[in-house]
């Protein structure tokens, strides 16, 4: 007859610990899930919603003039949690010439399922333009539309509960067009998060 074998005592403690932890998991998992249900978040965004070209001076000497104003929104879609913006830094530009650096400095708050607007005045230097984009600028004249290209991002973050905070990076990579007399011909400008 053979003699009873018994399992090793550092064997029992290693299953009591991970059973403690695939409990744990499994909670947790079960919290988030509720947790979600019950906050239902959405991912603060940022978009373009109005712009004008106020000035687009192009003279025979190459020469060029410009002056936008863009209307850019923070939104925040939760209706349970507030949202925080920050590292906020666009780039305004012509046909990869730099117009003008749209930034906000200090983080701001946004308040559940709200929004907030901020006006800029993007305003160039008189520029002196190459052959190249001369052309460039004379053919969107003769099209009626004006493209400009608007990229950049920022940091958004909300806390959710007793889950903590989720942070996301909203980036922003679209064009703004316009027709000759400065009008904003309305499109899809809504950052992507990542």
């Amino acid at each position: 007859m053979h003699p009873e074998r018994r399992t090793h005592f550092l064997v029992w403690v290693a299953a009591v610990l991970c059973t403690i932890i695939t409990t744990c998991v499994i909670i947790a998992g079960v919290v988030t899930f509720i947790g979600y249900l019950v906050i239902h978040p959405r991912i603060p965004d940022v978009s373009v919603v109005g712009a004008s070209l106020d000035t687009f001076r192009f003279d025979s000497a190459g020469v060029l003039v410009i002056q936008s104003t863009i209307v850019m929104r923070a939104h925040n879609g939760n209706k349970k949690a507030h949202a925080r913006f920050y590292n906020w830094h666009f780039i305004f530009s012509l046909d990869e010439m730099d117009i003008a650096y749209l930034q906000i400095a200090d983080p701001f708050d946004v308040r559940k399922n709200s929004s907030v607007d901020f006006n800029y005045v993007a305003q160039s230097t008189p520029v002196i333009l190459d052959p190249e984009t001369e052309d460039w600028v004379d053919g969107s004249l003769k099209r009626d539309q004006i493209a400009f290209n608007l990229k950049g991002s920022t940091r958004a973050r909300w806390r959710v509960g007793l889950l903590g905070s989720v942070k996301f990076t909203c980036n922003l990579d679209c064009q703004l067009r316009f027709h000759r007399n400065g009008t904003y011909i309305p499109s899809r400008c809504t950052s992507q998060a990542k």
